[in-house]
């Protein structure tokens, strides 16, 4: 797994706070040639989705009435989609816990 932009996260909120409390910030080495934070969550959302939108395709079918499609691999197919969405709106509760952390650093 790709840590760059969940590090380049952490530097900037690192910052932000050792500047909110007064204290000199630590110099931090700025990760470079990585991908940028937004890129790498945008690809996480675009995985979840694409996830998904395929598990529901295969119980659409299976719905119907194709045979090509197997029970058991519908069934691992939901269950993957599951957990891969509850999986993305942890990490959205992460976030949105590290964004209002940062918002009430007094200044």
């Amino acid at each position: 797994m790709d840590t760059k932009g969940i590090e380049q996260m952490l530097n900037v909120l690192r910052t932000t706070a050792a500047q909110a409390s007064g204290k000199p910030a630590t110099e931090v080495q700025p990760v470079s040639g990585g991908p940028d934070f937004a890129q790498v969550l945008q690809s996480s959302i675009d995985k979840v989705n694409q996830t998904q939108q395929q598990a529901t395709q295969m119980a659409e079918k299976l719905a119907a009435g194709d045979s090509s499609q197997n029970l058991h691999e519908v069934m691992i197919a939901l269950q993957t989609a599951s957990v891969s969405f509850q999986e993305m709106v942890q990490v959205r509760n992460k976030l949105v816990s590290a964004y209002q952390d940062v918002m009430n650093i007094q200044v």
